[in-house]
């Protein structure tokens, strides 16, 4: 969602206290996204990878898992806290740390790639440059990856996004057009794309999970107060079971877009 704005007028976002839903309900991507990751070089055995805005780690476990030497970081101690949590019931040894994406405290010029997972929007656009190439070993790429849904095509999400601007009016996310420029604007001159994939697909919910992974998103969980989330979600249990069946799916877009920097 490249092209969806970093704020929602004065509400303050804050990922950290949707940390629970998040882990729970948000879906990760879906196998054969890291599968067409490896068959492009990323996320293979004994690369060593850092992922900016980790969350609650998604990108980082997966990776860890295929053999990667991985570190995360992001902002919100939270989503830190339960990405531990979850590495730690795997046995995973992955090194997330709270820090800003624009100034991590990881060693110059080790790594093979960063990533960036729905998240690039939030940062200081010069200075996470700055901090991807200082990051960065000599050819090595920096991947950004989105998983959106497609409010435009799906029934089931125009409505539940018509009912998060009933309790949030200031929430900007809405009716996302799904276009996908093949580069970021802010590449040109300081990027080249070397590789990146798009595609569609619908992902299993319930009516349970759909509800949580709608009290996760930035509109609700992040930037309501926690007896606002309540009615939201009171309201959108019953919209729910108006609308669909207790099982349905809902139709996301995939992308992912490599860029080398140019001199580095």
């Amino acid at each position: 969602m490249l092209n969806v704005p970093s704020t929602d007028g004065d509400r303050q976002i804050d990922w950290g206290r949707t940390s629970g839903d998040y882990a729970q309900w948000r879906p990760d991507y879906p196998a054969e996204f890291y599968d067409r990751l490896a068959e492009q070089g990323i996320g293979v055995p004994g690369q060593r990878i850092v992922d900016l805005g980790t969350g609650v780690g998604f990108l980082a476990l997966n990776f860890a898992r295929r053999g990667a030497d991985v570190a995360g970081v992001d902002v919100a101690e939270g989503q830190i806290r339960q990405a531990c949590e979850t590495a730690s019931l795997e046995g995973l040894e992955i090194d997330y740390r709270v820090a800003p994406a624009e100034e991590t405290g990881l060693p110059d010029g080790v790594f093979d790639v960063v990533t960036a997972s729905q998240c690039w929007l939030y940062f200081d656009l010069d200075r996470v440059i700055a901090e991807v190439n200082r990051l960065l070993r000599p050819g090595g790429v920096l991947m950004l990856c989105h998983l959106s849904w497609l409010p435009r095509e799906d029934a089931v999400v125009r409505a539940s996004e018509q009912l998060v601007l009933k309790h949030n009016p200031d929430w900007s996310a809405s009716d996302w057009s799904g276009e996908i420029p093949d580069e970021p604007p802010w590449a040109a001159g300081r990027f080249e794309k070397v590789g990146g994939f798009l595609y569609d697909t619908p992902i299993p919910f319930t009516y349970e999970s759909w509800r949580g992974r709608m009290r996760a998103c930035r509109g609700v969980g992040a930037a309501l107060t926690d007896e606002e989330v309540a009615a939201f979600d009171r309201e959108h249990a019953e919209l729910l079971e108006r609308i669909t069946t207790p099982e349905f799916t809902v139709l996301h877009r995939v992308d992912n877009c490599v860029l080398r920097p140019l001199g580095v």
